[in-house]
Formats: C-alpha cells, structure tokens, sequence
C-alpha cells in the first residue's frame, strides 16, 4: 500500500512538503511541486481523496468492515458501533468482505485513502493469519476473531470458555455422542473447537469419528453437512455449531429427515436471533454479548483516535448460555 512517506521518499522532499503539494498550499516551489506529482504518478497514488482529506487532517468518518453481514452477530454489532460513534460526531462507513481477502484489502485501501478517523474490523479468516502483513496505518480496533499482533486494540469473546460450558451442558443433559460443526480456518472455529473438546475430555469422553467437521460458516453448508451426518445409521444424540448461520443449516437437515428436536437429536449453537427464540422447541445458545462488543470496539477506537500513543487493550468478554427446549434432558436409547 503506498502511503504519503513513499511520495516523500521517491520525490526526496519531506511529508510536510509533499500535504503542501497535495493540499494546494501556495508557498510551494514550482520544481517542488513538479517532483511530488511525478512521485504521485509513478507511484499511482491516489492525490485527489489525498488532497481532500488532508485539507482537514482527518475525516469525521469511522470505517466498520465485517466478513458476513448476514450473520446476526455483526448486525448487532453494527449498531452498537452506529450509536457510539454517532454520539461522538462520527459517521459509520460499513463494508462487507464476504470473508474475500481481495475485497477486504479494496476496503482498507479505501478507508487509508479517505484518511477515516479510524477502522473497527473483523478480519477475514485469512488476514485473521496474517495480520501483520496488512500494514494498517490508521487507528484500527479488531473484533471477533483474534490477530496475533501486540500493537492493535481487540474485543473479543473468550470462545474456549463458551463453547466448553455449552458442550458440558449437553452432557449433563445426557448427551454423550456430540456432533461438532466449526467455521473453517479461523481462530475463533479452532478455540471454539477446542473447547468442545475439552468439556468431552474432562467427562472422559472423545469427538465421535467422522462428526466433527470444519466448514464455511454458511448456512447452506451447515445444511448439507449436517444432512450428511444424519444419513449416516450411527446418528449422533446431538449437534453442537459455531455460529448461528451453521445452527440454522443444521436445523434445516433436521426438519429435512423429519427427526424430532430434542427426542431424537440436540441441538445447541452460538448467537442469539430472532428465529432461535421463536421455533418449536426454541434453541439453547451461547448469547454473546453483541452491543457490548460494538459498544467497547468504539469506546477504544475513540480513545486511540484520542491519544494515538495509549498502550493497547485486549477486552475479553463472556458469553451466556441461555439454555431452551433443543437441549432438554435426553435419555439415552
């Protein structure tokens, strides 16, 4: 990503000079002026959105990218951003990665470009891997997956303590074969991957063969998954999902071979929606706490935006296990 500094270096003037140039200020040499937009050129900056956004040093605008709007977590999340950043002067400008890397780096160029004041972001599962390599330069605030980096703010749920609690909540129900379906290639699948498991292995019992599965966390997914799983002669007590789009699939296969919620099968997931609520037998979830995310994503983000030299935070935050019709005492047959 080309920033202000390489203009500066290509034309052999200093930053200040190079705002100067791009800004329109007129106590500018002519050969000056000359270097930086040959500078601009070569290095296909971009000096328009530039030159528009130093006028003012910073716009009043706070960027937002999530990697699934359709999943209730991050319209949730969305709004509790809106409403903080709204009350402190800032518009929201929200982008939607579709968990595309491509798409994704479009809209942290664009952001940079337009100088917001700072960025809230969900990375997509592959920079989740990879954060250091993204070179961000503005305030940036992650959420929902955690990034192995020291040097950015996040807010994130503790997602091996909830998974775990949830998973033990069906085994003492008495579930004891527990299908598992995770979001692939993302931290927040693994660490709720690995609680799953935990709670398994501290009732000495191991993930059934062939149930556990990483997948997109998308409901069609979760559907043929789980359909596939529940053609299989030996079927498991319940199925235990990440997030609520994986939980909406599943529900689909199950309803698509005509097995009873909880006589037949458990059924447990993450997110609180709507629907979860209002279905017969309604869902038990992991309820994660969506405003507060948004709400402390903000909070931070204002006070980096603030005092850009604060040491930074990692928030961790609990879910809570709102337990429902889906996971009822079950008797094993």
């Amino acid at each position: 990503m080309v920033k202000i500094q390489d203009v500066a270096d290509r034309a052999g003037v200093s930053t200040a000079s190079v705002s100067r140039v791009l800004s329109g200020k007129e106590n500018v040499s002519q050969e000056m002026r000359e270097r930086v937009m040959v500078a601009v050129e070569d290095l296909d900056y971009q000096p328009n959105l530039v030159a528009r956004s130093l006028r003012s040093q910073q716009s009043n605008t706070v960027g937002l990218i999530v990697s699934d709007i359709r999943n209730p977590f991050f319209t949730d999340v969305s709004r509790a951003v809106e409403d903080m950043v709204h009350q402190a002067g800032y518009a929201l400008f929200l982008c939607n990665t579709d968990e595309d890397p491509s798409k994704e780096a479009l809209y942290l160029d664009q952001m940079e470009a337009q100088n917001v004041a700072g960025i809230i972001y969900s990375p997509t599962r592959h920079s989740a891997n990879t954060f250091n390599d993204l070179d961000i330069s503005v305030p940036t605030v992650v959420i929902d997956r955690a990034v192995r980096s020291s040097d950015v703010d996040q807010v994130l749920i503790d997602n091996v303590d909830a998974a775990y609690r949830l998973t033990e909540h069906l085994i003492q129900n008495g579930y004891r074969r527990i299908a598992g379906l995770f979001g692939e290639a993302s931290v927040t699948g693994r660490e709720r991957r690995q609680g799953y498991e935990e709670a398994l292995q501290a009732h000495d019992l191991a993930p059934p063969e062939g149930l556990v599965r990483h997948i997109p966390p998308k409901i069609e997914a979760g559907r043929e998954t789980a359909s596939e799983i529940l053609r299989r002669d030996d079927l498991p007590d319940a199925i235990i999902t990440s997030n609520s789009l994986l939980t909406v699939g599943a529900l689909m296969a199950i309803r698509e071979r005509e097995l009873s919620v909880p006589d037949q099968i458990g059924l447990v997931g993450f997110d609180e929606t709507t629907w979860g609520a209002l279905v017969e037998p309604a869902v038990t979830i992991i309820a994660q706490p969506t405003y507060e995310i948004g709400n402390t994503a903000a909070d931070l983000l204002l006070q980096r935006v603030a005092r850009p030299e604060r040491p930074t935070r990692k928030v961790i935050l609990q879910g809570e296990l709102v337990v429902r019709g889906s996971s009822v005492p079950h008797q094993a047959t």
